[in-house]
């Protein structure tokens, strides 16, 4: 899993983006500002789809937004921490692996 992380000033609407790459997939975590100038969570999900028989070309990208809002936060990070012990006591990934390589889970929400 690659991590990168960028300041976006000259974009209007993202103030800051971080990507995750794993695999097929590239997660977006990026800052916005609403119309009211309150900052949010927009999180993206970006899944590479293509045909076993397809061109180079012709590979898509299937994509899942969520927005979280600033009041939800406390409740979202509980409920997120909650369900990944979950995972680890029952038998869930092997967190070590990535953190011998630099890039764990725990960084990321800690």
């Amino acid at each position: 899993m690659e991590i990168n992380s960028n300041e976006l000033s000259d974009k209007k609407e993202i103030i800051y983006s971080q990507t995750v790459k794993a695999g097929k997939r590239i997660y977006y975590i990026d800052v916005k500002k609403s119309r009211n100038q309150e900052l949010f969570l927009a999180l993206t999900e970006s899944k590479r789809i293509s045909a076993s028989d397809a061109a180079p070309q012709d590979v898509s990208y299937e994509k899942h937004k969520i927005f979280l809002y600033q009041e939800d936060f406390d409740h979202f990070m509980a409920a997120l921490q909650d369900a990944i012990s979950y995972i680890d006591r029952n038998g869930g990934y092997d967190h070590s692996r990535e953190k011998d390589k630099g890039n764990s889970w725990d960084s990321l929400v800690d």
